[in-house]
């Protein structure tokens, strides 16, 4: 298929190949893409020339960048609000697929992975990290949420880790990324022509990864580890915030440290910082089908609010960098309200098998 969709798709031997080819987008994901690589992969489980999958981008910059929020906004502002639903619905279920896919399914990231580049990579069975990794969930800063599976994986990661990278959107390495399970494997990209060829050989892919993959060098953040489960342990957003404050009251790396958290914090969607709380605290609670489900009312129901329009304008559309968010500040966030976006079933739930 042309990359005029900006997806590419190849038969090498055994190996299947989608390369996502959106430059101008950084590759980020329309639906288009996503409808075409669905049919793609169907199309695939029943070939049996195919025997294994690999996902990369033609790019060195960026794998994705994410789901394309601008059209999904756009459609919304225009009253048509159940086609971006449809766009959610298609996305969700494609990670759902990727994350059962039968046959062995490698995803090869390198440069920028956000959100809904995640989402397609960060359920496959091996999850290959270039050197030149840069992962975020930042959602919260357009008004969105840590969603395609966010729910499941964030809070599955070490210590509160994952409750820290949902709340702030902050950007993490390659090293990080790996030592927090969120990757498999570091491969050095210079290798991965050399892993293509071996899995189009039909050499299994836990073998050509095992002979390929190199040790990582140690985490960038490791020595603060210790004070993201110690501040990200909070029972509450405000408990969260008061220990960022009393952490960065003082001097030393933790304290720059959270006070730059804080100030992230301050500056996201309020009602989405309290929504990717929740989220954490629920995640462990349901399966990957159960937490796309609950991620699809959320989606639902921010179409009808004002944070992610506000958000995507502020950020993507006019760039000015000042968000009108309602409510203005976490302390004037309902709990009651938060809950009810995740408790009340839709008429049209998102139910994957």
């Amino acid at each position: 298929m042309s990359s005029d969709i900006g997806i590419r798709f190849e038969e090498r031997g055994a190996l299947g190949i989608v390369t996502l080819d959106r430059p101008r987008a950084l590759n980020a994901l329309d639906h288009a893409m996503v409808l075409a690589m669905r049919e793609a992969l169907d199309g695939w489980l029943d070939n049996p020339r195919i025997a294994q999958v690999v996902l990369r981008s033609a790019h060195e910059r960026a794998f994705c960048v994410g789901g394309d929020v601008r059209a999904m906004a756009a459609l919304g502002r225009a009253g048509r609000k159940e086609e971006a639903r449809q766009y959610w619905r298609d996305e969700y279920a494609l990670d759902h697929l990727i994350s059962r896919y039968p046959k062995p399914f490698v995803s090869l990231v390198d440069g920028l992975c956000f959100g809904g580049g995640f989402g397609l990579t960060g359920h496959s069975r091996y999850r290959v990290a270039g050197e030149g990794l840069g992962f975020a969930m930042p959602e919260v800063a357009i008004g969105l949420f840590p969603d395609v599976g966010g729910t499941f994986v964030l809070p599955r990661l070490p210590g509160w880790s994952g409750t820290w990278l949902a709340m702030t959107g902050a950007r993490i390495g390659m090293s990080d990324a790996v030592a927090l399970g969120l990757y498999t494997h570091h491969v050095p990209v210079a290798r991965w022509p050399g892993l293509l060829a071996a899995l189009a050989g039909g050499e299994p892919a836990d073998a050509a990864l095992a002979r390929l993959a190199m040790r990582p060098p140690a985490p960038a953040l490791q020595s603060l580890y210790p004070d993201i489960d110690r501040i990200f342990a909070g029972g509450s957003v405000d408990a969260i915030v008061i220990a960022l404050e009393k952490v960065g009251a003082s001097e030393g790396p933790a304290a720059e440290f959270a006070r730059g958290q804080l100030d992230t914090i301050r500056r996201a969607s309020p009602t989405s910082v309290h929504i990717a709380f929740q989220q954490m605290q629920r995640g462990l609670g349901a399966d990957l089908a159960g937490c796309l489900g609950l991620e699809f009312r959320l989606v639902t129901r921010l179409l009808d609010q004002n944070d992610f329009y506000e958000g995507v304008r502020a950020l993507l559309v006019d760039k000015d960098q000042k968000p009108a968010w309602r409510p203005a500040r976490l302390e004037d966030v309902d709990p009651v309200a938060i809950a009810a976006l995740f408790d009340e079933p839709l008429p049209d739930e998102l139910l994957l098998a």
